[in-house]
């Protein structure tokens, strides 16, 4: 039993979201917490300057809502939203918040991911914490 667990959402894919937080919810320690957490890209410098002003703070909000939706108010799951790479940005916020697992779903490799590789081979090649595969 975990005392906190971490489940990434991409918000563009979907891909075993209700599964995953299932598994979290089966393996949270009574007393334990879940934080569902979707990643939204970066924007590049040289294309920032053509962005209206407060545009990623709107991003960021719908971003939060859409990631409520998709958790669909489940007791005991909260939501957060960062900016950055998803790879890194995942392994880090586990690592900050004191994650001792992460429950990432996952999609069937194709082939640009074997040169390219996925979120969740980065997540599990890079965290500090077990990682929880889901497909």
């Amino acid at each position: 039993m975990f005392d906190h667990i971490l489940v990434p959402i991409a918000l563009d894919h979907g891909a075993n979201t209700a599964r995953a937080i299932e598994i979290a919810l089966r393996l949270k320690k009574e007393g334990g917490r879940i934080t569902a957490l979707t990643v939204i890209e970066e924007v590049p410098p040289y294309i920032s300057q053509y962005i209206p002003e407060g545009q990623m703070e709107k991003n960021l909000e719908e971003a939060r809502a859409q990631l409520l939706a998709e958790i669909g108010g489940v007791a005991g799951v909260h939501a957060d939203v960062v900016i950055g790479h998803p790879g890194i940005s995942i392994t880090e916020y586990a690592q900050n918040k004191g994650v001792d697992l992460i429950v990432i779903a996952s999609h069937r490799p194709g082939l640009q991911d074997y040169f390219l590789g996925s979120t969740a081979a980065r997540v599990v090649r890079h965290a500090n914490c077990s990682v929880h595969v889901v497909r």
